[in-house]
């Protein structure tokens, strides 16, 4: 029957699920080729997901409308994520609410579309992706962060251009992007954006966007950069304005970075000649609003590329396609990461140079010892018993945080004493605070 057909749900009923331009959801998912059914959406008040559900059965054009789901009643996202014939969900929720909704939703066995930014720091995507890899990565199941930027033509055609030399070898870049935001703007009246409880404000939701089009783009990761932040408008806050200075993997390559929320008009941010410029060793290309890319030489000739979409239907189709066995790796977490580090690093920069790598690296590493957690594999099949111990901070022993495991059989040979030190902790001085009998385990 058709009612039992795989199908897919999506959690909020927010402006970028059901409304308009610049980017909508519905209207992205009606114009697939062919896409899984619509059976089921969910928002926090039952209002807001009866009239995504509306909305859904005039846009997608469905026989009835999806089934809503609510925190005011008891057909909840607990009952969404129960359903065996909802095989993957689109959360579209604010910042700080998606990383628990995403495990949520793996945890319930779905695949997951989620939107930018990963997370809303470093440190909770390092956590997210941590999780995925080592407990549902394995399963089969897919996590991908929606950027749109990333699978928007205009942007991989400029990279394709790059990659066939048809501007040489880059030198430098500009990426120049000025809005003017309101009070009166739909988006500021959002109220997680109107006082926002994650870092950077529009800068932040916004600017994952264009490091994310510099990403796909340039032939080098950006590795380093130096940046001011300002606010012009205080309604903006903490911040609308940044300014970088930034560098690539190849030293050679290098780039300004400018993003500002705070334009005075609308005119001006139609007048800023907005968009990103790579300049190489024999042209340059320009990517300019209304997804239009221009491919200069030195000799004269210009190609020009003007595309329709934003990417949307893309991103959409990629997901879709992943979970049925045809993954392309697209969006991936560690790739959304890299543009959220990216912005994070801007915004606390304060003029220092920020290595993005190390700050990507120091948020593995701290997770990584934060969560050291044990898998029991098997008892040992030993005349002697061994023993290994948990371990603690040196400095903070009786707390007994951070369970240790030792990976190999030889390490386990050497299992230490009640507060001995172990040699292989690394400079953190963990020691043995409570022994127990040793079965076979492994990190992870």
């Amino acid at each position: 029957m058709a009612s039992d057909a795989p199908g897919f749900a999506i959690l909020g009923a927010g402006i970028y699920a059901k409304e308009g331009e610049p980017h909508p959801y519905l209207p992205a998912i009606a114009a697939l080729p062919a896409s899984p059914l619509l059976k089921a959406v969910y928002s926090r008040s039952e209002k807001s997901a009866s009239d995504l559900a509306t909305a859904a059965q005039t846009t997608l054009h469905l026989a009835t409308p999806p089934a809503v789901y609510c925190d005011d009643a008891d057909v909840n996202l607990g009952a969404l994520l129960a359903r065996s014939d909802i095989h993957a969900v689109i959360v579209a929720l604010p910042i700080t609410a998606q990383p628990d909704i995403i495990l949520k939703a793996l945890a319930a066995g779905k695949h997951v579309l989620s939107e930018k930014p990963i997370a809303p720091d470093v440190a909770r995507a390092v956590e997210l992706i941590r999780t995925y890899e080592s407990e549902y990565k394995p399963k089969g199941l897919i996590w991908r962060v929606a950027e749109n930027y990333e699978m928007a033509p205009v942007y991989r055609k400029a990279a394709q251009a790059i990659r066939e030399g048809k501007i040489g070898e880059v030198l430098f870049f500009r990426a120049r992007i000025v809005n003017y935001m309101d009070t009166e703007s739909k988006w500021y009246k959002t109220a997680w954006r109107t006082v926002p409880d994650y870092q950077g404000g529009f800068l932040l939701d916004g600017g994952v966007h264009f490091a994310a089009a510099l990403r796909v783009m340039l032939p080098s990761p950006l590795t380093h950069l130096s940046a001011f932040t300002s606010l012009t408008k205080s309604y903006l806050a903490p911040a609308d304005t940044l300014h970088a200075i930034v560098r690539t993997a190849s030293s050679k390559i290098q780039g300004l970075f400018e993003l500002s929320f705070g334009a005075p008009s609308a005119e001006c941010s139609t007048a800023s000649n907005n968009g990103f410029t790579i300049t190489g060793s024999k042209g340059w290309l320009v990517v300019g609003p209304g997804a239009r890319l221009c491919v200069h030489t030195a000799l004269g000739e210009e190609e020009v590329v003007e595309e329709r979409t934003h990417g949307v239907e893309e991103e959409l189709k990629s997901f879709f396609e992943a979970g049925q066995g045809k993954d392309d790796g697209m969006q991936a977490p560690r790739s959304t990461l890299r543009d959220l580090a990216f912005i994070q690093a801007a915004l606390t920069s304060g003029g220092a140079v920020v290595d993005l790598e190390a700050l990507a690296q120091m948020a593995w590493k701290e997770q990584k010892r934060s969560t050291r957690v044990i898998q029991i594999l098997e008892y040992p099949k030993i005349e002697n018993a061994l023993c290994v111990g948990r371990w603690a901070p040196a400095s903070d022993v009786p707390r007994c945080m951070y369970p240790v495991a030792a990976a190999n059989s030889s390490r386990l040979a050497q299992a230490p004493a009640l507060g001995e030190s172990d040699s292989n902790a690394g400079d953190h001085g963990y020691t043995c605070v409570e022994l127990s009998p040793v079965m076979h385990i492994a990190t992870f």
